[in-house]
């Protein structure tokens, strides 16, 4: 009788459906043109949309300086080089965006590009989105880091803060020859037919790889395709990067969510303090940037070795990397 009973379940369990995992779930993406507007300004910022069937959580990337939203899906044959689809493979949606002045977005004069207004940009792409997703995150690289900060501090309307390729102590012994590096965009052989002003820059042809990837692997394909694929940063989102993130008070002190910082030990953020965030460990990164977050309820960490800048290049801890920044969703 136990026998036929076991048989029967097992039937029974092979006769019914599997359930699919979350993984498995559709994802659906779209471009987005977003009116927004900061002072008497009007301008249209640009995103790409992907959302997992059955998503509640959005996260809203903003990229670096000279890179577009494509630094959060990087499509290099072979290899995941890709933020978003790891995150939409985890059921959370994701809402990469050009900043102002880059990419799809709309390019008004340099003067008006800063943090305060990418930061107001940004705002209202939250606002849009706030109604359709019960959390919402917003996070950035970089200069983008700086806006996703000043968004959070500023408007207190997300439900976390991802900080990646930025701390709030530099190495400017490193930092500062870096940015010799870049050019007005006016007089660069690709962008210089944009038609923006001086207050645009980019980097000069054939420095990414040491500005932005050594120690990593020069990889041939990697290097000619982030060539190709370069975009503007404008001088003020340098200087308001630099004020509002490490020189004055820094607006970080306003966030009273959850953070994650997540940072390479070989960038230019990253040292001995005060010349540089300890870098050393995860644990020593969070007991470096706590104090810079003194509201925030939670800060966690997670360092990246042997690779430079741009560090969503990297495969070797792309997967560990991933999985840190799902669990510290699901458990906000």
């Amino acid at each position: 009788m136990r026998f036929r009973r076991l048989c029967a379940a097992v039937l029974l369990a092979a006769l019914l459906p599997v359930p699919a995992p979350a993984s498995a779930a559709p994802t659906t993406c779209e471009d987005v043109y977003t009116p927004v507007q900061f002072g008497l300004i009007r301008q249209t910022m640009y995103g790409r949309l992907c959302v997992p069937q059955g998503a509640k959580t959005v996260q809203v990337l903003v990229p670096g300086g000279t890179y577009t939203s494509g630094y959060w899906d990087i499509p290099v044959e072979g290899e995941t080089r890709s933020v978003t689809r790891a995150m939409n493979s985890a059921g959370i949606a994701t809402m990469a965006v050009d900043r102002i002045g880059s990419g799809k977005s709309s390019k008004p004069l340099s003067i008006l590009v800063d943090v305060p207004n990418q930061a107001e940009a940004v705002h209202q792409i939250i606002q849009k989105l706030r109604p359709r997703f019960s959390k919402v995150l917003v996070g950035g690289h970089s200069i983008g880091s700086a806006i996703a900060m000043a968004e959070a501090g500023r408007y207190r309307d997300v439900d976390g803060v991802l900080v990646t390729g930025m701390t709030h102590q530099w190495d400017y012994v490193r930092a500062v020859p870096a940015l010799t590096n870049l050019i007005p965009a006016v007089i660069d052989p690709k962008l210089s037919l944009r038609g923006l002003d001086v207050g645009y820059l980019t980097t000069a042809p054939g420095s990414r790889y040491t500005m932005f990837h050594a120690p990593g692997p020069s990889i041939p394909a990697v290097n000619a395709l982030d060539e190709a694929t370069k975009d503007v940063v404008s001088a003020s989102e340098f200087v308001t990067t630099a004020l509002m993130s490490n020189l004055v008070l820094p607006v970080s002190a306003l966030i009273n969510v959850p953070v994650m910082t997540v940072q390479t030990s070989a960038d230019y953020f990253c040292g001995t303090p005060p010349l540089g965030a300890d870098c050393s460990s995860a644990a020593a990164l969070v007991r470096s940037e706590k104090p810079f977050y003194p509201k925030a309820p939670r800060v966690d960490g997670f360092v990246v070795n042997g690779y430079g800048h741009v560090f969503n290049f990297d495969t070797r801890t792309a997967g560990r990397y991933h999985s840190a920044m799902i669990e510290w969703q699901r458990g906000i």
